[in-house]
């Protein structure tokens, strides 16, 4: 690969991951995901470019440290499935990364299993106790508390103060206000969470569109 591939892969790669970034700052998580996935496509011409003219050796790829990040909490394990085929089919990557991507992966696959156990829980028990998750799904009661403040951060679970630890409930009620942002301009309205789970017309610019839910607070 030219120096000029290599350097316009490696601005490829940074644009796309500017744009991870800015949804994950916004609580898009998915959609930082999806941006993700998109750099992967520049993953080995960005290495080859960093290593050979900046010196720079990997501790971590971002693009596929979010996928590792969010997929669990977001218990997408088709992302993950993805990663799992970009590992198997450019060998490349892994092999020129620091990390041990494939025990990462293995990881976050479990993780998924786990956290399903710990949705169904609250979902079965709304009124379920932090403190009780440990001898009730069993393993780190310090994974479970991870686990349940990121899915507070993300809007995903309430924790409600209560005698030392926390009652935790999930918050998506169907009929739960909630804000939602239209992909096109970028407008946060409120309603209904059903009203945003199909398509329907932006009142800003009048397109026909898929809001994007987004949480209340700020992400982790």
């Amino acid at each position: 690969m030219k120096k000029s591939e290599m350097q316009a892969h490696n601005l490829e790669y940074e644009a796309k991951m500017d744009c991870a970034r800015a949804a994950e700052r916004e609580g898009l998580y998915r959609a930082a995901l999806d941006a993700a996935v998109s750099a992967w496509e520049n993953i080995e011409g960005m290495m080859q470019y960093s290593k050979k003219y900046e010196e720079e050796e990997f501790v971590k790829i971002d693009a596929i440290d979010l996928i590792l990040r969010y997929s669990p909490l977001l218990l997408d394990s088709k992302r993950l499935k993805l990663l799992e085929d970009l590992l198997e089919t450019r060998k490349r990557i892994p092999r020129n990364a620091d990390d041990d991507l494939k025990s990462k992966l293995a990881t976050a696959y479990a993780q998924i299993k786990d956290n399903h156990r710990l949705w169904s829980h609250i979902e079965g028990n709304p009124e379920a106790r932090q403190d009780d998750l440990r001898q009730v799904l069993g393993a780190d009661q310090t994974y479970w508390r991870a686990v349940a403040e990121s899915w507070e951060h993300m809007g995903l679970v309430v924790r409600q103060p209560d005698g030392g630890s926390y009652r935790l409930a999930l918050t998506t009620r169907m009929g739960q206000i909630v804000p939602a942002k239209c992909p096109s301009c970028g407008h946060i309205d409120e309603a209904p969470k059903a009203m945003f789970l199909e398509q329907t017309d932006c009142p800003k610019c009048k397109s026909s569109v898929l809001f994007v839910l987004v949480s209340r607070r700020s992400p982790p």
